[in-house]
């Protein structure tokens, strides 16, 4: 029995085709038919536009639009280029001396309607708790500024901006390459810091030394590398060494004996190569019908338990008030997994370490931050909102006295290690049933739970590079670029990882079966790009576009008035066509070039015109009505830092409001965890303190 088996979803306006109404049906959702009646109403109208369409008060309504229903900018024309623009994921994508570019394909649309479908489910699982249907909102733009934490805490803390970085990301005060030239191609390749990248770091330094190439990385202590604080002059030497070195190989090199050594570096896919891609054969992932992907997790059912689990209420506002959350997630996307579940009410109960911390308690990306402290982060902070923190020795047998009870305890258990990891710690999911046969355990990874490279290492722009995602992203005349400040593939992941939960829980309420979710980053980015699979399949070569989309008249980015400032236009039929000319004339970038941008776009958008400001992180946050309308920001009294805004989960829920609270200090709940949850007492709790288990 699939997730959604029996539940039918309502089109209202494009949505047939949209990622939000495949994910849906790759749960088991029936699409189409009329409103009444539904379980599920989708739009991309927005509120404003449907008033008078009748909704059943049944239904989950949920409206994806460029800037969300209500507020001062709800009527604004848009699509993906003015959203990802006036988001701030534009401003940050493209080398420093060009326009920024447009990422590939509808990558903000589709980040926005995963979250919508995180926030339709939480909504689903909430009509199970009272009975009552609501309208869920997201806006694109909002989406979009979510994903970029790191400029909007380095503004915050240190008035600074991040600026575009051709192949390169920046991680707060470092800028570290990622996309290197290769003899036939490119390769996506990172130094990460710590104890994740150290073994990756030393296999390439080992490889470069066997062929006999420069290595000024030779000798390097890996474990206290950290790639926020390494001086910039030794970063251009070695990246200059490394330039060199990648020259030297092949995309066959990569992809065999880079990936036999360790090293952490893949190939940037064509289209094309996805639908010759191995690990996605052994998967299964494209043997569908049509050969394009269709599912956006494999969920294995557990055993029916015989207990149709209720939600016995819980403290918080949300619509998920009431569900516990056992987390072992750590980075980005099992943090925003969290997260996501955590700030929309569940009680969510997250195990750390001291010996292995999590990376966004390392980076030191602004000035109010030090090395060594792990509660002075920002980037933690905005990442891990509404969670208990609990410091564990898992491998200390005695862990097991905590452990035990909350296992019990949870009603789902979150993580995203390496596969494997979990096994060995005797808490997979198999393990974890015997102890809660109604568990929903969900894993996250870069490629998955099974298949040939699901041992393998990789981050955030393993999933673009494979994909065809980054290779696609860029001007036709240059190299391929990527975002310089905000990743993709950790954000995304999270939201399928959410729904996929979400809708399991309401499903173990009316059956009793739990499951385990695998998500992979890899499959999910090949979702993305599902119209570049298609064509690639149909025998063509996809290759960059800049700005242009195919299924839009007209669109591009035009210079206004100051340094580095930008509007995009878009132009959807010829009635836009005759308004823009009548407006500003046969040279559009001679009229914009004089003008103000923010005066180019409210102009234009009085007369209808799809206009958008490419902006920064100072106008989202210091001028943005629309954003600062919807909470895009939510001010928190953190423990080391005071108050600042965090940036908050982007979904509105018309009934069930909720309420996060802030980020915790490393093992702050330990205690309470001990007493409240497992049952322990002082004596109890001392003793395992003093052995060291809370470590």
């Amino acid at each position: 029995m699939k997730l959604l088996e029996g539940q039918r979803v309502a089109i209202l306006g494009e949505m047939s085709d949209r990622p939000l109404a495949r994910f849906l049906a790759s749960l088991g959702a029936e699409i189409g038919g009329p409103t009444e009646g539904a379980s599920f109403v989708i739009d991309n109208l927005g509120l404003d536009r449907i008033e008078k369409t009748e909704i059943p008060p049944r239904a989950i309504h949920v409206s994806v639009t460029p800037f969300g229903s209500g507020g001062p900018r709800s009527g604004w024309r848009g699509g993906e280029l003015v959203a990802s623009a006036m988001g701030g994921a534009l401003r940050v994508t493209g080398d420093p001396d060009y326009p920024p570019v447009k990422e590939a394909g509808d990558a903000c649309t589709f980040h926005a309607e995963m979250v919508a479908a995180a926030g339709a489910l939480a909504a689903h699982y909430a009509r199970g708790t009272h009975g009552h249907g609501q309208h869920v909102d997201v806006s694109i733009q909002q989406v979009a500024f979510s994903r970029n934490i790191n400029g909007v805490l380095v503004w915050q803390f240190d008035k600074r901006k991040l600026a575009r970085a051709g192949g390169a990301i920046a991680y707060g005060k470092a800028k570290v390459r990622v996309i290197w030239k290769l003899a036939d191609g490119w390769c996506f390749h990172s130094l990460m810091t710590g104890k994740l990248g150290a073994p990756a770091n030393q296999a390439l330094s080992d490889w470069m030394d066997e062929v006999g190439a420069d290595n000024p990385l030779r000798g390097v202590d890996w474990q206290s590398y950290n790639r926020s604080t390494l001086p910039s002059e030794t970063r251009v030497v070695w990246e200059g060494a490394i330039d060199r070195f990648f020259q030297s190989r092949t995309k066959q090199d990569i992809a065999t004996e880079g990936r036999r050594r360790g090293t952490n570096a893949c190939v940037v896919n064509e289209p094309g190569d996805v639908l010759n891609d191995r690990h996605l054969a052994a998967r299964g992932f494209l043997d569908t019908p049509s050969g394009l992907p269709e599912r956006f997790a494999i969920i294995r059912d557990g055993a029916q338990s015989g207990e149709k689990r209720e939600n016995d209420g819980g403290s918080r506002p949300g619509p998920l008030s009431g569900v516990k959350v056992l987390d072992f997630a750590w980075a980005l996307v099992g943090s925003i997994t969290t997260k996501t579940l955590g700030d929309l009410g569940a009680d969510v109960v997250k195990i750390e370490s001291r010996s292995r911390p999590d990376m966004s308690r390392l980076d030191v990306q602004v000035s109010a931050s030090k090395p060594g402290n792990f509660d002075d982060k920002p980037w933690f902070a905005h990442l891990n909102t509404s969670k208990r923190s609990v410091t564990l020795n898992l491998k200390d047998p005695a862990s097991r006295e905590l452990l035990g009870p909350l296992i019990e305890w949870a009603d789902v258990v979150v993580e995203n290690f390496s596969p494997g990891t979990m096994a060995k710690l005797g808490l997979d999911y198999d393990e974890l049933s015997k102890r809660n046969p109604g568990i929903v355990m969900v894993s996250g990874s870069v490629f998955g739970q099974t298949g040939p490279l699901a041992q393998e290492w990789g981050v955030d722009g393993t999933g673009g590079a494979l994909s065809g995602r980054t290779y696609l992203t860029g001007y036709p005349d240059h190299d391929p670029v990527i975002p310089g400040a905000v990743p993709y593939g950790d954000v995304i992941v999270p939201y399928v990882m959410a729904a996929c939960a979400s809708a399991a829980l309401q499903r173990r309420r009316e059956t009793g079966i739990g499951c385990h979710i695998d998500a992979s980053m890899y499959e999910i980015c090949v979702q993305q790009m599902r119209d570049f699979i298609a064509s690639a399949q149909n025998g063509n070569r996809p290759e960059r576009l800049g700005n242009s989309d195919p299924g839009v008249l007209h669109q591009d980015i035009y210079p206004a008035l100051g340094e580095d400032r930008w509007v995009v236009i878009s132009l959807f039929d010829d009635s836009d066509r005759k308004k823009l000319a009548a407006i500003a004339g046969n040279d559009i970038g001679a009229w914009t070039a004089i003008r103000e941008d923010h005066e180019i776009a409210e102009l234009l958008q009085r007369e209808g015109i799809a206009c958008g400001v490419v902006q920064d992180c100072e106008d989202l946050i210091e001028r943005d009505p629309q954003i600062s309308s919807r909470g895009a920001l939510r001010t928190l009294d953190h423990a080391v830092l005071g108050p600042f805004g965090h940036v908050a989960t982007p979904i509105q829920f018309s009934r069930d409001a909720f309420d996060p609270y802030r980020a915790p200090s490393m093992g702050e709940h330990s205690h309470e965890v001990a007493r409240e949850i497992c049952g322990l007492g002082p004596a109890e709790i001392a003793r395992l303190e003093n052995e060291g288990v809370f470590h």
